[in-house]
């Protein structure tokens, strides 16, 4: 056996960074203005951001924390930690914007203070500050936490099982923290299967078995505790899952919650024949360049990195310059055809043939070192920073090939984010210590602010431009009528409506588009001249800024779209009508088509209502139980009941008004109208 360096994460904490007080200040300051204000508005968001909210709600109601439900119909496809978390906000804070998005908030926070801490004692105060400003001010991170979704929360829970089990390797297996890492490692993996399903094992497992096999340290698996830690997995994840199963059988074709959970929505939904089919798969090249938005402003210094891995793995790989030959270009050949036939047979899919060509060449590496007497790893003789390069770096390849091949929808590799940012600003940190004598480093530097300089000009002069066009336009507060409504994607991908976008609707978005262009045509080029006089830290703390100016402008920006995006406002116009006694408290609430166009309404009513032509994606399932609540009407019987017993209030979403005005015709009063979205009811409305 070769002789290893001692396996430690611990390296003295560099001082080039601010102090820790100062960077909390900063770091709590931008978490408040971009999280935390983003709590109070805009309401809840129709389709999976009030659906979730209702299950967490009906908990509450009910006092079942096994089964989910949404409007009283089993909800079976999701772990129940979030909307654990988020019905005990509710319990707190009551039933609000603010108390559903907390949890997010929060655990956005923790993110950013995990990635401060694990860069600190792997690359210093500068990286760790770098970090912690990439997480709290990048595009995708502020983004996919506006929603109600699992996918921050598992990012939390996963960093922490890897970095605890980055502590274990390191530590004196007979000390006192390695129990304290052990305990953090398994509970944080059990809270992560509870919060997203197996998909979390399969993530970290796989990280865990590339690390030990590019480390040669297989031998050193007993001190993560498989057995001991297996047993506190399975005492904190099982209980559930048992439970559920239990109480939830006999659904359709006789299937119940383990049919369900772990074939339909894990193996099938992996394989895309998840039933019901409602989830699109994003083109190759689209699910691959969108990380440059999503990781925005940061992925701007990707061929910084790119360059300085390209270097390592010269550097570890020089060894075998006498052993390439013909036989190595031979085989690179085979490889070659090998991924070329395996895109044949996945359907002509890029991204299987990039896995298939990356692990010919892997094993090919590995039977070369074999070959020339090496030892099977080239990260044998590896220091403590690079331990965490490697583990990050396996961790995030792993997230974004598993959803290349699986479906997806943009959000589902947010745990990729913290790896890859953190990574990054590791590279700008060293690239700007060796900002002096390194020709290489300072010409990607200025490349990256030359991007994002030119970038912010663009984007400022269309903004400009679109501010100028506009100026004489009126202000209309409902920017859903002056959508296009082009349906890209059936509306199943979460920025479809992005492409709905018109220049009349432009009126509407002054202010967010004046803030954002002020802070696109300046930030920049502050940040460049920072950088050139040689003030990295200033220069670098300025992207930060000028990208938290950006989102600021962006969320205001989504409040705008509220009337478009969410329903609250009919809820609200229902209460207001009981109140003013035009309307009777006998009333029925229905909703027309899928529950996921008005989820909002049930949410902020808080109470169940009809769906009619609603027995579709989420509430497919559920509906097929026995003891399933009578909720569900076809259009027929929509039709006779209409104009018959108590009133009838219907909700219409634009894309069934034309259903709707066949099916019932003349029979209906319009009782409020937004968005090209209706509330109608079947008789005029009561004298007050």
């Amino acid at each position: 056996m070769p002789n290893r360096t001692p396996l430690t994460i611990l390296v003295t904490p560099s001082t080039d960074g601010p102090r820790p007080r100062t960077a909390a200040i900063v770091l709590g300051g931008l978490w408040l203005l971009l999280f935390f204000a983003a709590l109070f508005s805009p309401p809840l968001l129709d389709d999976a951001d009030a659906t979730h909210a209702s299950a967490a709600r009906a908990m509450v109601a009910t006092g079942d924390l096994v089964t989910l439900r949404v409007d009283g119909v089993r909800y079976l496809e999701k772990a129940p930690l979030p909307y654990w978390l988020t019905a005990l906000s509710f319990r707190i804070f009551g039933f609000n914007t603010f108390a559903t998005h907390l949890p997010q908030a929060l655990a956005v926070l923790l993110l950013a203070a995990l990635g401060y801490r694990w860069a600190t004692r792997a690359f210093g105060l500068r990286t760790a500050f770098y970090t912690a400003l990439a997480v709290l001010t990048s595009v995708g991170v502020f983004l996919f936490t506006r929603i109600l979704i699992p996918e921050v929360l598992l990012s939390l829970l996963l960093a922490t099982s890897l970095y605890a089990m980055l502590r274990l390797l390191a530590a004196d297996p007979t000390a006192r923290p390695a129990s304290f890492y052990m305990v953090a490692l398994w509970s944080a993996l059990a809270l992560a299967v509870l919060t997203k399903g197996l998909v979390a094992l399969v993530f970290f497992f796989a990280a865990a078995i590339a690390f030990l096999t590019f480390t040669g340290e297989w031998s050193r698996w007993r001190l993560l505790r498989p057995f001991r830690g297996g047993l506190l997995l399975l005492a904190i994840a099982a209980p559930w899952h048992i439970l559920a199963g239990l109480r939830n059988t006999g659904g359709a074709n006789g299937h119940g919650f383990f049919w369900f959970y772990f074939i339909n929505e894990h193996v099938l939904r992996f394989l895309g024949r998840r039933e019901p089919m409602d989830y699109n798969k994003l083109p190759s090249y689209l699910y691959w360049s969108l990380h440059l938005v999503w990781l925005f402003p940061w992925a701007l210094f990707l061929p910084l990195g790119i360059g300085a891995l390209d270097r390592r793995l010269l550097h570890q790989t020089e060894v075998l310059t006498a052993h390439i030959d013909r036989r190595w270009h031979r085989d690179i050949g085979f490889a070659c055809l090998f991924g070329v036939a395996a895109a044949v047979m996945a359907n002509n899919s890029m991204n299987i043939f990039a896995a298939g060509f990356a692990a010919c060449l892997g094993v090919e590496l590995l039977l070369r070192r074999r070959s020339a007497g090496l030892v099977a790893s080239p990260f044998h003789r590896i220091d403590a920073q690079q331990r965490s390069i490697l583990l990050l770096a396996s961790f995030a390849s792993i997230v974004l090939i598993f959803f290349a091949l699986s479906t997806n929808q943009e959000y589902y590799t947010f745990p990729a984010y913290l790896p890859i940012l953190m990574l990054i600003a590791a590279t700008i940190a060293r690239a700007e210590q060796g900002y002096d004598h390194d020709t290489g480093k300072r010409r990607w530097i200025a490349c990256a602010h030359a991007a994002f300089t030119a970038i912010g000009a663009a984007a400022a002069i269309a903004l400009a431009y679109g501010l100028w066009a506009s100026r004489r336009l009126p202000y209309v507060p409902d920017i859903g009528d002056l959508l296009a409504h082009r349906g890209v994607g059936d509306y199943t991908l979460s920025m479809s409506h992005f492409f709905d976008l018109t220049g009349e609707s432009f009126a509407a978005l002054r202010l967010p588009a004046a803030l954002a262009m002020i802070a696109l045509a300046v930030g920049p080029g502050i940040a460049w001249l920072l950088r050139s006089q040689r003030r990295h830290l200033a220069a670098t703390t300025a992207i930060a800024l000028t990208s938290a100016s950006f989102l600021i402008a962006a969320h205001i920006a989504l409040g705008r779209f509220a009337p478009m995006l969410s329903s609250e406002d009919m809820a609200a116009k229902i209460i207001e009508l009981e109140d003013d006694g035009a309307i009777q408290h006998d009333r029925q609430v229905m909703l027309y088509g899928d529950q996921a166009y008005g989820s909002s309404i049930p949410f902020y009513l808080g109470e169940q209502v009809k769906l009619v032509n609603g027995r579709s994606t989420s509430m497919l399932f559920g509906s097929s139980f026995p003891d399933a609540p009578k909720v569900f009407l076809t259009g027929e019987e929509l039709a006779q009941q209409w104009g018959a017993g108590p009133r009838k209030i219907l909700f219409v979403p634009l894309e069934k008004r034309g259903e709707v005005d066949r099916l019932l015709g003349t029979r209906q009063v319009v009782i409020d109208e937004t968005s090209g979205k209706a509330l109608i009811t079947d008789r005029p409305l009561d004298k007050h």
